[in-house]
């Protein structure tokens, strides 16, 4: 660390000096001309000595407004940025669910479609949806989100509009596939954005606020059918008697409930879409509601997470990392050196473009939406921890996945008495849509207080674990009480989608932590979003035909597939620690050029295999988290 006495050294502002926030931080004494010893060598100005508490005066002045000026950039991104895009969520949320909450108002049986209809064009539109996410998150960062994401999202909401007019089935099938299409690149996409602002253990808790809105529009999804289903109810059914559960009869206004509920939520969806075209910012440097310093100061601290993350600080207290000098750091050392730290900001520094040989982050813009590698691409593609989490995340999201679309028609399904007359057998439409209310707010706050605790303990994968207790907590109770006990059954399908929700940002919030390229970081998250598979596998397994014994087999099933996934992710930790254990072995027994050498070039020890080498072209370095020196974040 550079020493600061006897006497305190004040730069004079130059060209090559540092970026200009740097630059107002520091005090500036013109030289005296009469007078060269003034200046150095290094054309600093040399000022007497002055007290420890003069100095630690300006110290703490310093560091209160770079605190003052951060907390306001994040008070901006959090009150500006994350809403409109939770915003968007909500509305994409919606869209890719609104399916089963029409259903519920018997959409295939106004259309004359046949009731395995709906699960076939569910079924196509998650394979559209899952097979072209890395297609859809390489275009948003190739065009960049801020005007791939609104464009792509207006021609969906035109798309869920149109279901208003279908009457074959091939019609479904269509649109709900070109919705699955435009809707592939949407999160991947849009989870790539939104960590460009925010450093990686601020970034789980604003991840949870925006994956809530899947539940949230579960929640608002069943608002909206109860009101649309209340304000055009269905005609009175011609098999005797209502009863107790069943809508009373109404004129008809002419429309059908469900080509409401369609009609509001793609119009809706095209007026937030042709919002997000002047109110998304492609970089910190272009938003709009940032000050030029905040700018700066977004940038910076971004830039500046980068760094840290290069040099494995991304880990949690109990790992240990390295210092240039090879010397073992414990997050106490680290915490030591904070005033050490600012006082080295006061002292001029490299260039940026020099200092940065160390990191894998590339010097341009860190917070711009644009930019993909074919190193990018292949880096991802051949990381055996993003498939590894891809079979977990599948196997774990089924419940998430399965009751976005059929949750309405499972609660029906579990009020269903086998032995009632016929007029009994099926809740109303509002009815049911109301129900599904509770569960789905449920799973939102829980999923929140997890992504809090998450950033506070800086660490991802135990609270997946604890989330996948209570997921598996309420599928056991499903699954073993009697298909009678449907009050009791209710609330364990709170407790179910109340852990449901965790598995899958977290898992999001551990591979962004730990892909430092944006470029990379963006496929990744696209190769993550193949987890949309268990939306295949929930619309083969909640089937019509499983209705009338309450779906108990689906129910077994999805236990099975989540508790799988659990020791999945209990195995995948298991190997992370013993990776990071490994590393640290091999570090501890190299010499400091060696350490210097991995940091820079990531080659010590041998280039990548030849095939590889061939596709990477010149890019034959380990890059990154493959860099030996890197120290994963649990």
């Amino acid at each position: 660390m550079p020493a600061v006495s006897p006497g305190r050294r004040t730069p004079v502002r130059r060209r090559d000096s540092t970026s200009p926030i740097e630059l107002d931080r520091l005090h500036t004494t013109p030289p005296d001309p009469e007078n060269e010893s003034d200046i150095d060598d290094e054309g600093l100005v040399i000022t007497p000595p002055q007290s420890s508490e003069s100095f630690d005066s300006i110290n703490d002045k310093m560091r209160d407004r770079d605190t003052t000026i951060e907390r306001r950039v994040r008070l901006k991104l959090d009150f500006i940025l994350l809403p409109f895009l939770s915003l968007l969520f909500l509305f994409n949320s919606l869209d890719k669910s609104n399916i089963g909450s029409a259903e519920t108002g018997h959409f295939t049986k106004d259309t004359g479609l046949p009731a395995e209809a709906l699960n076939v064009s569910v079924a196509f539109f998650f394979a559209a949806f899952v097979t072209l996410q890395p297609v859809g998150a390489a275009l948003g960062r190739k065009y960049g989100m801020a005007r791939y994401v609104p464009t792509c999202m207006a021609l969906w909401g035109l798309c869920t509009a149109a279901h208003i007019f279908i009457t074959k089935e091939w019609q479904l099938v269509l649109l709900r596939t070109t919705v699955g299409i435009l809707e592939a690149g949407f999160y991947p996409t849009t989870v790539s954005y939104l960590s460009l602002f925010y450093t990686r253990f601020e970034f789980a808790k604003r991840l949870g606020m925006f994956y809530g809105q899947a539940a949230v529009a579960g929640a608002m999804g069943g608002l909206l059918s109860w009101a649309v289903f209340r304000q055009f109810p269905d005609s009175p059914s011609p098999s005797g008697p209502p009863g107790p559960h069943v809508f009373e009869a109404a004129p008809s206004r002419g429309w059908k409930s469900w080509q409401v509920l369609f009609l509001i939520e793609g119009m809706a969806t095209m007026v937030i879409a042709l919002i997000g075209f002047v109110w998304l910012p492609h970089s910190a440097d272009t938003a709009w509601f940032l000050s030029k310093e905040e700018r700066i100061c977004a940038e910076q601290r971004i830039r500046q997470d980068r760094l840290d993350a290069s040099v494995h600080d991304n880990n949690d207290h109990k790992h240990t990392s390295y210092d240039g000098q090879g010397r073992e750091r414990t997050s106490r050392d680290r915490r030591n050196s904070d005033d050490s730290a600012e006082i080295s900001r006061l002292l001029p520094r490299p260039d940026l473009s020099q200092m940065r040989g160390r990191s894998t982050v590339s010097t341009h813009s860190v917070t711009n939406d644009k930019g993909l590698s074919k190193a990018d691409i292949l880096s991802a593609l051949l990381d055996w921890k993003v498939w590894y989490l891809l079979v977990c995340n599948i196997l774990s999201a089924i419940p998430a996945t399965a009751f976005s679309v059929f949750l309405p028609m499972v609660v029906k399904g579990l009020a269903h008495k086998p032995n009632s007359p016929p007029g009994e057998k099926d809740m109303a439409p509002a009815t049911a849509n109301l129900l599904t209310v509770p569960p789905f707010l449920a799973g939102a706050l829980i999923l929140w207080t997890f992504t809090a605790w998450s950033d506070r303990r800086r660490e991802r994968l135990v609270p997946i674990l604890c989330g996948l207790v209570i997921l598996l907590a309420g599928l056991t109770a499903t699954v073993l009480l009697p298909q009678t006990a449907y009050t009791l059954r209710y609330f364990a399908l709170i407790v179910l989608l109340a852990g449901s929700f965790v598995p899958s940002p977290l898992t999001v919030a551990w591979l962004t932590n730990n892909m430092l390229e944006p470029g990379k970081r963006a496929i990744v998250l696209g190769i993550n979003g193949w987890g949309n598979l268990a939306g295949v596998l929930s619309a083969m397994l909640f089937s019509p035909r499983f209705r009338d014994s309450g779906y108990i087999v689906p129910f077994f099933i999805t236990l099975a597939c989540v508790g799988v996934s659990f020791l999945g992710f209990a195995g995948f930790r298991t190997l992370i620690v013993q990776i990071n254990k490994q590393r640290e072995e091999t570090v501890k027994g190299w010499d400091y050029e060696q350490r210097e050498r991995e940091q820079k070039f990531g080659d010590v020890g041998g280039h990548r295999t030849n095939w590889v080498d061939r596709l990477y072209g010149e890019a034959r370095k380990r890059e990154g988290d493959e860099r030996l020196t890197f120290l994963y974040g649990l």
